[in-house]
């Protein structure tokens, strides 16, 4: 087994820039740290590189502790402050060797530390294929959350315990348990959405690739990435932004999430209407081969329970059509 105190394979020029390249200030080298970690037995450079990536609220700052560090031995060892340059230069690199080492032997207690405040936590996905919709994620904090089809839902483990944060991709249906500490905050690419406690729907990306927020109960602010555009939304508006602009509306559509209550309700609106319905909360494709069909009033209530082939039967009995499918297409036509 090789050891890691062979210092004779490197000469001081190389342990100076194996200490800028752990220290993230000089661009990598790639031989020199191959020949690094080849007798890295404790993967220190690895190590080390984790620790400095973590992200928390408490960023570790290695060049304020190296400081910190070389102050006080400067303070005790005031032969540091006199000859040569080089005999300096040499001894402060050893030295910022020394205290990445010290930091990674004590990495076991750190590590431990780290863990219990939430720092190394695994990210927790939920994903949801094409044939599935309505998933119900139940949140440690009480909160329930409805994922949509092909849509993902990633949070971490420690979800709760200092901040309650998610990020989605795709859309779901949020029932969130209030807490005025910790607000709920929704990563959902183009945006974010920011909460206490409320419901309310999300796509992250609608027919117009924009963020859509729509809101049922409480209230919601939606805002870009940067933070510089935000809008705030109460119930039953609807609320998009994307990378240039950003507007909210009124929703007054009864269907907008029916996905997730499980009930297609109509008052005589066209079947136009009801086949973009079907296709947003069945994922259904109709086709009408003759336009003057989708000009027929619906206005009978669709369970989103009920099979595809249902509901396009009940749809041909009512106004005396047929169909035939071609793959997942249904071509409707007058008999």
């Amino acid at each position: 087994m090789k050891e890691m105190n062979k210092t004779e394979t490197f000469n001081d020029k190389e342990w100076e820039e194996l200490a800028s390249l752990l220290s993230d200030e000089k661009v990598e080298n790639s031989e020199l740290l191959n020949r690094f970690m080849a007798d890295d037995i404790h993967k220190t450079g690895e190590q080390w590189r984790n620790l400095r990536s973590m992200s928390s609220d408490k960023e570790i700052n290695v060049d304020k502790a190296w400081n910190n560090l070389n102050s006080r031995l400067n303070e005790y060892n005031p032969e540091t402050k006199t000859g040569n340059t080089g005999t300096r230069l040499l001894r402060t690199t050893l030295l910022r060797i020394a205290a990445v080492a010290l930091i990674l032997f004590s990495l076991g207690s750190v590590a431990v530390y780290l863990n219990n405040s939430g720092y190394l936590n695994k990210k927790i996905s939920v994903v949801t294929d094409n044939d599935q919709k309505n998933v119900t994620i139940d949140m440690p904090d009480g909160s329930k959350i409805y994922l949509n089809r092909n849509s993902e839902l990633s949070y971490r483990e420690n979800f709760g315990k200092t901040k309650r944060d998610v990020k989605l991709t795709g859309e779901a249906f949020f029932e969130i348990s209030p807490d005025a500490i910790k607000p709920f905050i929704i990563d959902a690419g183009k945006a974010r959405v920011k909460v206490v406690g409320t419901s309310f729907n999300v796509i992250t990306n609608n027919s117009e690739s924009a963020v859509e927020v729509l809101v049922v109960t409480g209230k919601v602010i939606l805002s870009d990435r940067s933070g510089s555009r935000s809008i705030a939304l109460e119930p039953g508006y609807i609320g998009t932004i994307d990378s240039k602009k950003s507007g909210k509306s009124f929703n007054d559509n009864p269907n907008y999430c029916s996905w997730n209550t499980g009930l297609l309700v109509y008052t005589g609106q066209k079947l136009e209407v009801v086949f973009k319905d079907l296709k947003r909360v069945y994922n259904m494709d109709i086709v009408a081969d003759d336009p003057s069909i989708l000009e027929n009033p619906w206005s009978s209530p669709i369970d989103n329970n009920e099979t595809e082939e249902t509901i396009i039967n009940i749809i041909c009995n009512s106004f005396n059509l047929s169909y035939t499918k071609d793959g997942t297409v249904y071509h409707l036509s007058k008999k």
